[in-house]
């Protein structure tokens, strides 16, 4: 890979209230971050969510999928903590959506080894989880994986989307990070979800989708989070690589490693 003359340019995509490890990871590299988020995570109080909150009395489990999910519902219902009853236990995928829902007064009882629906689904293989009650927020752009998975374990799951994953309505950003890739700008990018790399094409135009594929394989070094994204990534056509462990920290500690 051809690096720039002058140092390193590592474009970001993730949503701007999400960026500042990476951010910091990068500059503590002493190279220079490029942020163009390609996803926006929009709070939502959706009806959805309002009946997750009157079950909540009720729930066996309830299962936050990213920091995101816990933010939103305490930003609509400060009070949400004292609604879960004391027999209710939480499953997080990640040690960060564990520490986020720690802020908020909430005890972790599960946390998956392999932070995917499908880690979080043979963790669940352990435990008798028939006939319980499940409560999921999250965004419904989500896989289905998790709930189906759950639900063939006997569960009863209430889904409620407490945050919608839309394109962000400024592209600029990201048109000109498009430009910079095809003008070989760019040194490393990340992709922290399959949105974030699935929005990025959408930006992009017919013409330069397949210039953008090369680029993104063989001149740019592209990371994935984890295997969810890599397997979008390589169904749009780019060759990416990701960490053992599914952490932003994990996945910088890897790009660097292969700069």
């Amino acid at each position: 890979m051809e690096k720039n003359e002058n140092k390193i340019i590592v474009a970001i995509t993730r949503p701007f209230n999400r960026i500042d490890e990476a951010v910091s990871i990068v500059e503590s590299h002493g190279a220079t971050p490029f942020i163009a988020p390609t996803l926006e995570l929009k709070l939502s109080n959706t009806e959805s969510l309002k009946a997750l909150v009157e079950l909540v009395n009720d729930l066996d489990w309830l299962v936050f999928t990213s920091p995101t999910s816990i933010e939103s519902i305490f930003n609509f219902y400060p009070d949400f903590r004292e609604k879960v009853n004391e027999n209710c236990q939480i499953a997080t995928i990640g040690h960060k959506t564990e520490e986020v829902a720690a802020q908020y007064g909430l005890t972790t009882d599960l946390i998956p080894e392999d932070y995917t629906a499908e880690g979080l689904l043979k963790a669940f293989k352990n435990i008798n989880i028939k006939n319980s009650l499940i409560g999921i927020p999250r965004t419904l752009a989500a896989r289905d994986t998790l709930p189906e998975g759950l639900e063939k374990m006997g569960a009863d799951v209430i889904l409620a989307e407490s945050y919608e994953s839309i394109i962000p309505l400024d592209t600029v950003r990201i048109e000109v990070l498009i430009g910079k890739i095809l003008s070989s700008e760019i040194d490393a990018i990340t992709f922290t979800s399959p949105l974030t790399a699935e929005n990025l094409f959408k930006i992009a135009t017919e013409e330069q989708i397949p210039e953008l594929v090369n680029k993104l394989s063989k001149n740019v070094l592209t990371v994935s989070i984890g295997p969810i994204t890599y397997k979008t990534l390589k169904n749009l056509g780019v060759e990416s690589i990701y960490p053992k462990k599914y952490t932003v920290k994990d996945m910088m500690e890897l790009m660097f490693e292969n700069l």
